[in-house]
């Protein structure tokens, strides 16, 4: 799947560009772009409640990020307890090249610890996550959780939204990236690399419970009130 299936700014907005070249577009036009292989794709602002969202899965994650930092992890026994050192950040961009001619701005992630001012490229980063909206098609979503996989995060999560109701969460799902074999298929795999789900809550459960990248514990009513 191309990113030339993707919709693009309208007039004043090359269809091409360096992240230099983004800087000299106005600030409120360049935040809505990521670049892939310097094509600019369009990165819709989601409704008032996507962004209400975003922001309190970001600060559940930090509460529990700063928990296991602090030696109070709901799960010390998790594999990633060697690296006790995580920021969570909502809109960030994720650079998949050091020229900046690929990235992606995911609505939260969660990063290993880095230097205040420095970039965030796809190796420091241990989860990325979407809060899903009307612009998030099928097809968009596919292509974006590609290029995760491809460039090796871990973990991917969704925050679906009910906008048929009041705009709550309706659930809240966890990936994880799989490396499939390869060894003595016939066919190799179109992607080698995919993310399988393995955590799924609704509202009608106490909250979230999951082991990695930390102990996360989130009861349902920190993501609803």
């Amino acid at each position: 799947m191309s990113a030339e299936a993707f919709e693009t700014p309208g007039s004043g907005v090359p269809e091409y560009s360096s992240w230099d070249g983004l800087q000299q577009l106005p600030e409120e036009v360049a935040a809505q772009i990521e670049l892939w292989d310097r094509k600019v794709l369009w990165n819709r602002r989601g409704p008032l409640e996507h962004q209400r969202f975003t922001v309190r899965m970001r600060n559940a994650l930090e509460a529990e990020a700063r928990r296991a930092m602090s030696g109070g992890s709901a799960d010390a026994g998790s594999r990633a307890a060697d690296q006790r050192c995580w920021q969570v950040e909502v809109e960030t961009n994720v650079f998949f090249t050091r020229d900046k001619s690929s990235f992606l701005t995911p609505d939260f992630l969660v990063r290993r610890c880095l230097p205040r001012g420095a970039d965030t490229l796809a190796g420091d980063v241990v989860l990325v996550g979407e809060v899903l909206s009307g612009s998030d098609t099928p097809k968009r979503r596919a292509w974006k959780t590609d290029r995760y996989a491809e460039a090796g995060i871990p973990w991917y999560w969704e925050v679906e939204l009910d906008s048929l109701g009041n705009w709550d969460i309706s659930a809240v799902r966890a990936y994880e990236l799989v490396t499939l074999p390869t060894q003595g298929l016939a066919v190799k795999p179109l992607r080698p690399s995919v993310y399988v789900p393995v955590g799924e809550w609704e509202p009608g459960d106490a909250g979230i419970d999951f082991p990695e990248p930390f102990g996360i514990r989130i009861p349902w009513a920190d993501l609803a009130f």
